[in-house]
């Protein structure tokens, strides 16, 4: 218990305050949190008042007062709306706090995912704590986290407070005892309605927990083989050249059966124990308002209190059971909201320090101030799995140089850029890095969901260039037939490869590095294309220096030196 409270509390707090708010930007949300406390203690008044209507009420009905009883009738019309009132605005200010807590929290989370490169190195095959779905993590996890600290952190607090009332109530009501003979001895319980509701609950609750205890792990695979399904899903939309091409329809069915069987199979037996649970907390649930009536009923029968008393106590030992049995109305919200505050919890502790492969060196030195130079010494880079790859050649690259890097496939070529652009830690040696930053361009570019001109200006924003001078870009590298007037998602639809790795060169014609990464940036393209485009490279980048890495020689980029990677007598020359 102690470690999900400190869970809870730890997640409360980022949501609270979010990045770079602290204290003070707490206070703004603490303010309406304490204004819902506010009118929830409202309802908890109301909740008095109408105990008390009861035996106003039915006092009026036992005595024949058709006057009072109608006059009755409108101060419960009164109650009525006023609890009603308060409710609404009281789940209108939660749903204010809920969106405002959820986007401090989702800031916090995507913060956290995008710095040092964590959504590079939490992914399975290269970390030892992978992260599974993180986006449902970041997406769903932080919305459902929200929702339920706010419902239950508020009806917590608001019904420990309405306990205390009850309780009150309950107790100036109750001064009668319960009388019993056992075996020749009598026994007097005094106030025994006190001690029955607390004696009630805690036998339901501890029943309760015993049948709902495996909710939480239940709850907890449900998310994730959800969120698996869904990005199976996904994948299919992503890859749906690749698959139509293959004839993989019913590959793909196979495969995504196989999720969706994994789905149900957790999710039978989360209903499963949800019906056993059940079958204890619904007859509770129903009964639990009139066991009040029946336990009161010897002090009536004995003339201690009247009818409209005998309504009234009922209703007060409803209100304390009902109250006290949270944990049990809740059980299986509560699993749900431990199991995602788990993984929440988790995603947040792995982002802040993730955790290196174990099996690979890490004393791979990165420094800058190489002024207009590259200087590579005694560097070997290292799998995640502690293989190591083969040594790279010490050299020097200096400024406009074009480089052709080559080697046989799994040599460690792509690898090498990523060392250089500071992303893969495994490996010994040195890169000492010019004072200019480096740009790359992979092998498979990525086109964001954005638009063309989203895409083709990333990470900048399309809107700080003149549109013909991108629409000129896109002619150039031979995407005049994907102009278009209004840009947006849909313009991204049907590019195939070549059009990518085109629109990924014409983003470096655009941003103009000092330094350029290619890593097969042109693979797909035919070689005439890739001959004119490397070119065009050339003439418009003048000064640029261009790492090329190639299964082919680079032919228009027209290199004046080559860097070897594996078993090959050639080395860097100039």
């Amino acid at each position: 218990m102690g470690v999900v409270l400190k869970r809870l509390g730890r997640l409360a707090w980022l949501a609270a305050s979010g990045p770079d708010r602290g204290l003070m930007g707490a206070w703004s949300g603490l303010g309406l949190f304490v204004l819902i406390l506010g009118f929830e203690f409202s309802g908890v008044w109301l909740s008095v008042q109408m105990i008390n209507w009861s035996k106003v009420f039915y006092d009026a009905l036992e005595q024949l007062d058709a006057v009072e009883a109608l006059r009755q009738i409108g101060v419960f019309a009164i109650l009525i709306a006023a609890t009603a009132g308060a409710s609404l605005i009281g789940t209108w200010l939660t749903k204010q706090l809920q969106i405002a807590w959820r986007q401090r929290l989702t800031e916090r989370a995507l913060n956290q995912w995008l710095t040092d490169g964590a959504y590079w190195h939490l992914r399975p095959g290269l970390s030892p704590d992978p992260i599974d779905n993180p986006d449902q993590r970041i997406a769903q996890d932080c919305n459902l986290f929200i929702e339920y600290l706010l419902e239950f952190s508020v009806d917590m607090i608001a019904r420990s407070v309405a306990l205390v009332t009850y309780l009150a109530v309950l107790w100036n009501l109750s001064g009668f005892p319960l009388s019993l003979s056992f075996v020749g001895i009598d026994i007097i319980v005094p106030r025994y309605m006190i001690w029955a509701a607390f004696l009630y609950v805690a036998l339901s609750t501890l029943i309760t927990h015993l049948l709902g205890k495996p909710l939480k792990n239940l709850a907890f695979r449900q998310e994730r083989v959800e969120a698996d399904f869904r990005h199976g899903l996904v994948q299919v939309r992503d890859n749906a050249d690749a698959i139509a091409l293959a004839g993989g329809e019913d590959a793909e069915r196979r495969r995504l059966a196989a999720r969706f069987a994994r789905l149900r199979d957790n999710w039978k037996q989360l209903i499963g124990r949800e019906f056993i649970l059940g079958l204890y907390t619904q007859p509770y649930r129903y009964t639990v308002l009139r066991i009040p009536t029946f336990l009161a009923l010897p002090a009536y029968f004995g003339g201690a209190v009247t009818l409209g008393g005998l309504m009234q106590t009922a209703s007060a030992f409803s209100n304390v059971t009902t109250t006290l049995s949270y944990f049990v109305f809740y059980y299986a919200r509560i699993a749900r909201f431990v199991a995602v505050s788990e993984r929440l919890d988790g995603l947040f502790l792995a982002t802040a320090a993730p955790r290196p492969a174990p099996d690979a060196p890490r004393s791979l030195l990165r420094v800058t101030g190489g002024g207009d130079r590259l200087r590579l010494s005694g560097l070997q880079l290292f799998t995640p799995s502690g293989r190591a790859l083969d040594p790279v050649p010490d050299c020097t690259i200096t400024a406009g140089q074009r480089i052709w890097i080559r080697g046989a496939s799994g040599r460690g070529k792509t690898t090498l850029l990523s060392a250089l652009r500071g992303v893969w830690p495994y490996g010994t040696g040195s890169i000492t890095l010019p004072d200019a930053p480096l740009m790359a361009l992979p092998q498979v570019p990525v086109a964001f969901s954005d638009g063309l001109l989203a895409t083709l200006s990333y990470p900048l924003d399309p809107a700080s260039y003149d549109r013909a001078m991108l629409d000129a870009l896109l002619r150039k590298v031979g995407l005049e037939a994907r102009l278009v007037t209004t840009d947006g998602p849909g313009t991204l639809q049907g590019l195939s490869m070549g059009e990518r790795q085109r629109l990924a060169l014409a983003r470096a014609l655009l941003l103009r590095p000092r330094w350029l990464l290619l890593d097969e940036a042109t693979s797909a393209l035919d070689p005439a294309s890739e001959t004119r485009l490397l070119a065009l490279l050339r003439r418009e980048l003048p000064q640029a220096t261009i790492l090329c890495v190639a299964h082919r020689p680079p032919v228009g980029l027209d290199p004046d030196g080559e860097l070897a990677i594996g078993p090959f007598d050639e080395r860097i020359s100039a």
